[in-house]
């Protein structure tokens, strides 16, 4: 065998787990969004590229520049996974303001910005709060945080995970929801 397979064999092995474990990684954010068909897919994809790269581990495991190939295209694999869901920004959060300062009315502010706000009033340990809750679009948390944090510093922000979101009101100016693909054309928006 020529002298530099020493060296490809390790470079396939690297690059087909960091695919594998990356597209593993998507997959699995993508159930938790409720993607059957796109996470069915992309598991397919995944298994097909596992079992050549374990194939090719599994054949030279002689060699200890494979074995760290396999381990270290998991690991970047992993990261390049959870950038690319970052990317995509997929899914809802429902974000909670709590606003020790009422008089600052922060829900009409940040109605002013352009998002769907409910306001409520509640008493915290010093008072009077306004909690705001917001149902945004993942894509669009950093901006509404910036706003946020311009409009009412002080504000309690938190932030979770909406898995299904009925009525939603979209943001002022968007686009519509509507794409030639179908639930697959929602991915990015």
């Amino acid at each position: 065998m020529p002298e530099h397979s020493e060296w490809l064999i390790p470079l396939l092995i690297f690059l087909a787990r960091i695919c594998d474990v990356s597209i593993g990684t998507f997959r699995m954010l993508m159930v938790i969004s409720g993607h059957r068909f796109v996470s069915a897919g992309l598991g397919f994809v995944e298994v097909l590229i596992w079992v050549l790269a374990v194939g090719g581990a599994v054949k030279h495991l002689n060699n200890p520049i494979a074995v760290l190939a396999f381990a270290g295209g998991y690991a970047t694999g992993t990261l390049l996974g959870m950038t690319l869901e970052n990317y995509f920004a997929i899914g809802h959060r429902m974000v909670r303001v709590v606003n020790t300062k009422p008089e600052l009315d922060v829900s009409t502010l940040i109605r002013e910005k352009g998002y769907a706000a409910t306001r409520l009033e509640g008493r915290g340990k010093e008072g009077p709060v306004e909690i705001v809750f917001l149902a945004i679009k993942r894509r669009l948390l950093p901006d509404l945080l910036d706003d946020v944090a311009a409009i009412a510093p002080h504000a309690f922000v938190s932030v979770e995970r909406t898995e299904r979101v009925s009525g939603f009101a979209t943001f002022v100016g968007s686009k519509t929801d509507r794409s030639p693909w179908g639930r697959f054309g929602q991915l990015r928006k």
